[in-house]
This record gives structure tokens, sequence and C-alpha cells, in this order.
């Protein structure tokens, strides 16, 4: 299978888990999360879509990449994979925790758990391909504003 095979399916598979957790937030942006008071350095609503698909490219492209190199290194290749699954899954999670459950506390030690293992799949990457973890880091920069956001959002409900 060649790379570009490769970046087509992880594309398919990122953007199918954001397409799912907007499943879940979209009823709640329109309902629940209009009610609640945020912090002043909320961004607009509309912001969200734009750098969450932007984010799921540059995720998808980086763990191709990996994934290319797995005739190369087998075994560290299959564990920064299993890191970038795990990270993929509690990223869909968080959307069902804050906007599904509405839950912002529950959400805030996930998305906690989120960025560090997005941090340990940027370490595992940047072992196997340096490109690949560089484009992790926007993803890196967001969780973290994600986090302090969510709290703030949290602090300010509870």
């Amino acid at each position: 299978m060649n790379k570009t095979v490769k970046i087509i399916i992880a594309l398919i598979v990122c953007l199918a888990v954001g397409y799912s957790a907007s499943l879940v937030t979209r009823p709640s942006v329109e309902s629940w999360y209009p009610t609640i008071e945020k912090p002043i350095f909320n961004p607009p609503n509309w912001i969200f879509m734009p750098v969450w698909t932007v984010l799921y490219i540059f995720m998808a492209i980086a763990a191709a990449l990996v994934w290319d190199r797995i005739k190369e290194n087998t075994e560290e290749v299959k564990k920064a994979l299993l890191f970038f699954i795990i990270q993929l899954i509690l990223n869909s999670i968080w959307s069902y925790l804050f906007f599904g459950l509405k839950n912002p506390m529950l959400a805030l030690i996930e998305i906690v758990l989120l960025w560090l293992m997005i941090y340990e799949t940027y370490l595992k990457f940047i072992k196997i391909n340096k490109l690949s973890a560089y484009l992790l880091i926007p993803y890196l920069v967001w969780v973290g504003f994600a986090t302090v956001l969510n709290g703030s959002i949290w602090w300010l409900n509870k």
C-alpha cells in the first residue's frame, strides 16, 4: 500500500471521528451551550469547525507518515499508532462528555488525559518521522487552549 492510500485511509478515519463528534456537539451548541457562562476569551462558535477540520487533516497526515515507516521499524510504529488511536478515541469521547452529557467537570478530567496522550503520541512520532510529530504541535496547542477554556467554563458554571 503506498503513502497516498495510507493518507486517504487516515483522513477518512480522522474526519469520521470529527464528524461523529459533531453529531453530539451541534444540538448542544444550539441549545445548551449558549445558556452557560463562558470566559471572555471564548472564541466564536464558527471558528471551531474550520480549526478542527485542519487539525484532523494534520493528524491524518501525521499518522500516515508514521504508518508508512512500518517496514523499517515495525514494533515502534505499531506502538506509536496505538497511542495515536487511543488519543483519537479520547478526542471523540470529550465531545460526548462536554456536549452530550453537558458535564464540563468530567470533560475537564478527560481532556487533561487527552492532552497527555497527544503529547505521548508526539514523543513516539518524533522518533519515527519528525514531520509527523511537528504536524501534531498545532493539535497540542489547540487542545491545551481547549483545556483552559473547558476549565474556565466548569469554574464559571459550577
